[in-house]
């Protein structure tokens, strides 16, 4: 069992590292020039990396002992990139209306944090809290998923993905899946975008649709923004070329995913 935390892997020391202001990952990728060639990091090449990623913590106070006790319990989460706010509780009997207020509260009377275990007493089923908040600078925010992984019977591991929260007032479809994509407000000519879709927050209490107490298991949450430029798209625009001349995508989905919660059968 461990947590996930996000960093950014940057040989240079520098921290110039939103898609916006990305400085290279090494001794040569340092300017969009320099892109279409090695990094000097093997053999991958500039637009082959990725920027950044954030470590977020839910420390009781910011002193350094406060911090390392949050990481020793697994209270922590990783974005890539984007400075998003993540919340995420496993317990019984939340309802809907505990997203519309100070889930925290409820979150630890009722349940355990990001990186807890969940203990359950027979004929319980458990359900899980989630709130999500866009960077301040950032983008919208697309859609909250829960992942849920398990051991099967023959031990062998299984994943699902269920859709638990979308933006702009789309339906979850019956397979746990937001019934529509978000959109795009990319402009591919100037590298702009806008938020006039998806939402700055979003919540949800979710209960396992085929939970069975006699299975190991584990949940965690993965929420994404909507469409946003990606550095190869900034350079293509700086470089006057066809981002498509990069081999690279123009737009990435930002995400944030939180440390799991496990279930261990009595």
């Amino acid at each position: 069992k461990f947590g996930l935390i996000g960093a950014t892997d940057t040989h240079t020391g520098i921290a110039a590292i939103e898609e916006d202001n990305f400085a290279g990952k090494g001794q040569h990728d340092s300017l969009p020039g320099k892109r279409p060639y090695p990094t000097g990091l093997g053999a991958s090449l500039g637009w082959d990396m990725n920027p950044s990623g954030f470590a977020g913590v839910w420390a009781t106070e910011n002193t350094r002992q406060a911090i390392v006790d949050a990481f020793m319990r697994r209270e922590v989460y990783a974005t890539t990139g984007p400075r998003i706010a993540l919340r995420f509780f496993g317990g019984t009997g939340f309802k809907q209306r505990h997203t519309r207020r100070n889930i925290a509260d409820v979150g630890y009377k009722r349940g355990v944090p990001m990186g807890g275990d969940l203990a359950l007493e027979e004929g319980e089923t458990p359900s899980f809290l989630t709130s999500v908040m866009k960077a301040p600078d950032g983008a919208n925010l697309d859609r909250i998923q829960i992942v849920k992984g398990w051991v099967g019977a023959n031990g062998e591991t299984h994943e699902r993905v269920f859709d638990v929260a979308c933006s702009d007032k789309r339906d979850i479809t019956d397979d746990g899946v937001c019934s529509a994509d978000v959109g795009n407000t990319v402009d591919l000519k100037t590298g702009k975008y806008t938020n006039s879709i998806g939402a700055e927050s979003l919540a949800s209490v979710w209960e396992d649709p085929d939970f069975d107490p006699s299975v190991h298991s584990f949940y965690y949450v993965r929420a994404l923004e909507i469409p946003t430029p990606r550095y190869s798209l900034y350079d293509a625009v700086a470089l006057g070329i066809d981002v498509a001349d990069s081999n690279h995508p123009a737009t990435i989905q930002e995400r944030v995913y939180s440390s799991p919660i496990w279930y261990t059968p009595k």
